[in-house]
């Protein structure tokens, strides 16, 4: 008979959900190449420095594949002042709009740009509703440029804080011109605790935050800095 008073450690896999199917498609399409490219060394008898080469180079690629979906644990910092990273990557931006899309009105806008060996796993800044998405399809420029903030594909989730001030936020997910697919799981009415994960880009990317402007919220990021989604502290309010 079990007994159910003993508690046993689960194991957890650090790889995301939202990189299914490519997670297990991926890497078995790089071992089967890895087996033919081999088979075609001996067949034809390339060089044994050759065939090390090429094994080498798609056995760096299979991990990479691997290393992209990525899920590490993440320690979500205390408190309901703060406005945590939304995503992993270095800040691209800090503006102040005076009419700002998706607010309707001033606010702060953070840019962080995701290259192709960041966690890009979206985490909500803090606890939130989701009250509306906003699919946009787009073109696929280089994530890094400004302009493809305004013409590449792009899913904005407006959210609403649940603690004070109870600000509308906003987190935009930007594909690139490797990204070519937003996962996004969030609904409106749905609700998440700080740090909690809403959906990834799949392959370079940038994602921005949206924020009213106000005395009290102090930016604590500049541009060049290097963030991690449900890690760094992006704004702090006073």
């Amino acid at each position: 008979m079990q007994d159910d008073s003993l508690s046993y450690p689960v194991m957890r896999i650090p790889i995301t959900r939202y990189g299914l199917p490519q997670v297990a498609v991926f890497p078995a399409i790089v071992v089967a190449l890895m087996l033919i490219a081999l088979a075609l060394g001996l067949k034809f008898k390339f060089g044994p420095y050759s065939i090390i080469i090429i094994e080498t180079v798609l056995l760096l690629v299979l991990i990479w594949v691997l290393a992209f979906f990525r899920d590490p644990s993440r320690a979500i910092p205390a408190g309901t002042d703060i406005l945590i990273s939304p995503a992993d990557g270095v800040v691209s931006d800090v503006e102040i709009l005076e009419d700002a899309p998706y607010i309707g009105g001033k606010a702060i806008r953070i840019g962080i740009f995701l290259n192709v060996f960041n966690v890009h796993i979206n985490r909500v800044p803090c606890a939130v509703r989701i009250e509306k998405i906003e699919y946009k399809e787009g073109l696929f420029k280089n994530a890094i440029a400004p302009e493809s903030a305004q013409v590449n594909e792009s899913n904005a989730v407006t959210m609403t804080r649940l603690n004070e001030p109870k600000d509308k936020l906003v987190v935009r997910q930007i594909s690139g011109a490797i990204a070519r697919r937003i996962v996004c799981e969030a609904k409106p009415g749905d609700e998440y605790a700080s740090g909690d994960q809403f959906g990834m880009i799949k392959f370079g990317s940038r994602t921005e935050l949206y924020l009213p402007f106000r005395e009290s919220a102090k930016c604590q990021v500049k541009v060049g800095d290097k963030v991690k989604a449900g890690l760094t502290i992006m704004v702090r309010y006073q």
